[in-house]
């Protein structure tokens, strides 16, 4: 591929093709935001190449970044050399990169105590800079011998043979176990029962001075500078790595993709669990299992009869170091990660953990970095490092939706029969500090469950509560009203974390069959916690649809107990920060407590404050205020540190029409309030201007509408009155389905619809497609050419003002935030940002490449007001025009698509 490497103010950028000028003002506005440690905003509409600019312009930053480092370490180290200051800092490590100098004297300290102590710190340096050029030396060194022979495959071949008999006897032992606990199977799950009692639990106070794991240490590596690019699903981490593939560093750069187990795992066992959860479980359950073989084959002698519980024979440290090497010579993206840790017999999802300390680009969804459990899990250290966040125009929204939980009463009940029942069995057996957490945790599941109006003996199902309702308290009135303010929730967070008591638990569910209360596969569903939601959100294709259809009800759920840790943990946040809904509905087993998470921006203060520099990017970043009010100011982000660049389209000015009708076709003012847009004229005007367009406009015509009952609404109206069989002449009608299965099917027929019709000469010319804005057509779905030569929005979305959640939401901004002078309050700036937030993704799903043309059609004079215009896309915004009356909007629109369809004929 060419490489062009255009110099923008001095510096190289290699890209594989000569950039648009808007490229080049993108990358050079990038690479001056991560030299200066800044936080950047950048807006780039799809179409104009916005993922090889940031990886152009990320990569082109590190290059030369690895090179000054390079050159003032040779400096450094060379014989008789000084030291610079500056070039001590350009060398300090990246964990040293936020960290305020230490350096300062006392003063009237003597000289040569001040000579000394900076000899010393020289030294220091030097010796340190030596260690980081052997470790540099031997990891290159190990790349170049797995370049060379690559080892890889041969060191799998000589493992196979032996695996294969292993996996042979597992299939045996679960063969036994099918076959259903019979005496010997009974004594065997008995001498098994060991791993399912809790070890002694030491405090973090208790185990302060104890030494760390060798093993670990041995596996420790220095982490280097890096950059962290996340997007929100694997789909589109997938596109990232193929888009760095045809880029000038897809040769040389050092990039892992992370992912969830759901995408990694090569254990046919773990995966036909299907459930994220319980693939968690197993996953950790069977390292735990081999690591405890490991020191019993050490230390003591063996038994007669071994537990049940098996290790994965791809959790090897010996082939996983050897995929690790594999995964840091070229660039590969999951599936062929996943095809060579199966011929490789070693684990993908923990191989490509290895490789993070020596990788130069990190591939991950937004979770592993938004969430710092799972970031600690993972190993991501973010100290000194660049982290680019895609796709961001739902940062708030992501960070709020991943630590917000709820839980339902069934859980609650179960989770506290489970526990009750362990404490039973195994209450002898246990420390007394365990028992003392164990009950301290029965304690809050049976206040919680009486907060609900019920009790933990019955059945939650046959509850009937007398009064229904919600109930929003902040978190300090509600743990006093459920009398659990005498108990120090972080402390059994903690305990929960380092116990691992809901594996224990989950383990001892699966092998004694313990009588739980009753409770719908949709409860349990309805229950899992923010974060398990959204990790189930990354998959795409098969997996999301067959969980929509309701085939999620063969998996089996995973341990109450982990939903309930979930929202222990979130409340242990301030009380200023979020709310508990308490729901009740019917009966106990339906009502529910959920947390609202009311400020994200203190679990993104992590990030900024740590990072060297942060980059939020997308296609629609308009309104971007949210993200400085609610995010980077709320974060301590001063404003002099954030940047924000918005570039224009690639298309040429005449190939957009977009314009706000005002008035339709019998001059009836467009206002599609929630109280106005039922009336039957409203319905009807909407539908004789998509007659009038549908009879100008050729190919696809996408109309967005606010909500799907809406939809249903018109279209059953139109239908009655005539006018979709109107419609129905010139345009085959489709409508966007609920169901995430059927999206694939509608789209497809639409586009068939298309091509066959579009260059006939009969009375169709094309297809209508009525979708739904925030729906699953709103976002991501690509219209371009002729798939979506109009796109026409109705109305305005305003989000549900009466929400209890949003009124919280509404009155927190109105109380931390400042007004404005002349400008609305917080709380009701939210609303419009949120209702142009959604409008802007849909209205950008047209134009996708620079030869593309499409018109804009916005319905509601609303949009003409100058606060709404200003939230447009600047691209879109410079170009609109406002037709107070439908007839002259009507002839530009003729103009517009004639001369673009039939240019010779103009």
């Amino acid at each position: 591929m060419a490489d062009e490497s255009p110099e923008i103010g001095g510096i190289h950028f290699p890209f594989p093709f000569p950039p648009y000028p808007i490229q080049k003002d993108f990358m050079a506005e990038l690479y001056k935001v991560l030299e200066g440690g800044k936080i950047g905003i950048f807006e780039s509409p799809t179409g104009t190449g916005k993922s090889l600019s940031l990886i152009c312009g990320a990569l082109s930053w590190l290059r030369d970044f690895e090179q000054k480092k390079l050159q003032a370490e040779a400096r450094l180290l060379a014989p008789g050399s000084g030291h610079t200051n500056s070039e001590k800092d350009s060398l300090l490590p990246p964990s040293s990169c936020q960290e305020p100098s230490d350096t300062l004297r006392p003063t009237g300290e003597p000289d040569w105590v001040t000579e000394f102590v900076q000899k010393k710190e020289e030294r220091d340096l030097v010796e340190r800079l030596r260690e980081e050029q052997g470790r540099r030396r031997k990891r290159e060194e190990r790349l170049q011998e797995v370049c060379q022979d690559r080892r890889l495959r041969f060191a799998a071949k000589r493992m196979k043979q032996e695996e294969e008999e292993i996996e042979t006897l597992l299939h045996l032992s679960r063969e036994m176990l099918a076959a259903g606990p019979g005496s010997e199977q009974l004594e065997q799950l008995e001498c098994g029962e060991e791993h399912l009692v809790l070890a002694e639990y030491e405090s973090d106070e208790e185990r302060k001075g104890s030494r760390v794991d060798e093993a670990e240490d041995d596996l420790e590596e220095e982490h280097i500078t890096k950059i962290y690019y996340c997007s929100r699903t694997h789909s589109q981490l997938a596109q990232f790595v193929r888009e760095v593939l045809k880029s000038p560093f897809g040769k040389e750069t050092r990039l892992v993709s992370l992912g969830s187990r759901q995408t990694l795992c090569v254990n046919e066992d773990v995966k036909n669990l299907g459930s994220v959860q319980l693939m968690n479980d197993r996953c950790v359950d069977m390292q735990r299992s081999k690591r405890e073989k490991s020191r019993t084959g050490e230390d003591k002698p063996k038994r007669k009869r071994q537990k049940s519980q098996t290790s994965c024979p791809f959790y090897s440290h010996e082939q996983m170091e050897l995929l690790r090497d594999e995964i840091l010579l070229e660039v590969k993206d999951m599936e062929q990660l996943v095809a060579l840790g199966k011929e490789a017999r070693a684990c993908p999802y923990y191989g490509s953990r290895f490789a993070i300390p020596a990788a130069q680009l990190v591939v991950l969804p937004y979770p592993m970095l938004l969430h710092a459990a799972t970031r600690q899990a993972a190993g991501i250290r973010l100290q000194g490092q660049v982290v680019i966040i895609d796709e961001a125009h739902n940062l708030i929204d992501t960070i709020t939706n991943i630590h917000s939980t709820e839980v339902n009463g069934s859980q609650l009940c179960q989770a506290h029969s489970q526990l009750l029942q362990y404490m039973e069995r195994y209450g002898k057996r246990l420390k007394a500090k365990n028992l003392m957490y164990i009950k301290q945790i029965l304690y809050l599941l049976e206040k919680f469950v009486a907060v609900l109006g019920g009790n933990t003996k019955q059945n939650p199902s046959t509850q009937i509560l007398p009064q229904t309702g919600s109930e929003l308290k902040s978190i300090n009135d509600f743990l006093f009203q459920s009398q659990v303010d005498n108990i120090n929730l972080f402390k059994v967070q903690r305990y929960l974390e380092k116990s691992a008591l809901s594996r224990k638990l989950f383990g001892f569910t699966e092998c004694f069959g313990v009588v739980l209360p009753s409770v719908s596969d949709s409860q349990e569903n309805r229950g899992l916690g923010g974060f398990q939601q959204f990790l189930k959100s990354l998959q795409s294709g098969p997996t999301e649809d067959s969980l929509e259809e309701g085939q999620a009800g063969a998996l089996r759920p995973a341990s109450p107990l982990m939903h309930i840790e979930a929202f222990l943990a979130a409340l242990t946040t301030a009380n200023q920060d979020g709310r508990v809904i308490v729901n009740r509905q019917g009966s106990v087993g339906q009502s529910s407590l959920k947390f609202l998470l009311l400020n994200p921006a203190v679990h993104f203060a992590q990030v900024v404050k740590e990072c060297r520099a942060v980059v939020i990017a997308g296609g629609t970043m308009q309104p971007v205020s949210d993200f400085r009010d609610q995010l980077l100011a709320c974060c301590g982000v001063e404003a002099a540190r954030v940047v924000e660049f918005s570039c224009g389209h690639v298309i040429p000015p005449d190939n957009i029409l977009p314009l706000i009708i005002c008035n339709g076709p019998s001059n009836q003012q467009l206002e599609f309030t929630y109280q106005r847009r039922e009336l039957p004229q409203m319905m009807e005007e909407t539908g004789r201007i998509l007659c009038n367009l549908c009879n100008v406009v050729p190919g696809g015509v996408v109309c967005f509408l606010p909500s799907y009952e809406y939809l249903r609404q018109v279209h059953a109206h139109w239908d009655k009155t005539g006018l979709l069989a109107r419609l129905s002449v010139r345009k085959k009608i489709f409508q966007e389905p609920k169901r995430a299965s059927q999206v694939e099917q509608v789209l497809m027929a639409y586009s068939k619809c298309i091509t066959s019709y579009s260059h006939s000469e009969g009375h169709l010319t094309g297809a209508l497609l009525l979708s739904v804005v925030g729906g699953k057509m709103s976002e991501g779905i690509n219209f371009s050419d002729d798939l979506g030569r109009c796109v026409v929005m109705v109305g305005m979305p305003y989000p549900n003002i009466k929400s209890p959640e949003l009124q919280e939401k509404m009155a927190y901004l109105n109380q931390t935030l400042p007004r404005i002078q002349g400008q609305p309050p917080p709380g009701t700036v939210l609303i419009e940002n949120l209702c142009m937030k959604a409008i802007n993704q849909s209205i950008g799903r047209a134009i996708r490449h620079q030869r593309d043309f499409a018109s804009i059609v916005l319905l509601d004079h609303r949009y003409a007001r100058p606060s709404i215009l200003a939230k447009l896309p600047a691209w879109i915004r410079d170009r609109v025009e406002v037709k107070a009356t439908f007839g002259p909007a009507f002839a530009a629109m003729r103009k517009f698509h004639r001369e673009k369809s039939h240019p010779c004929l103009v």
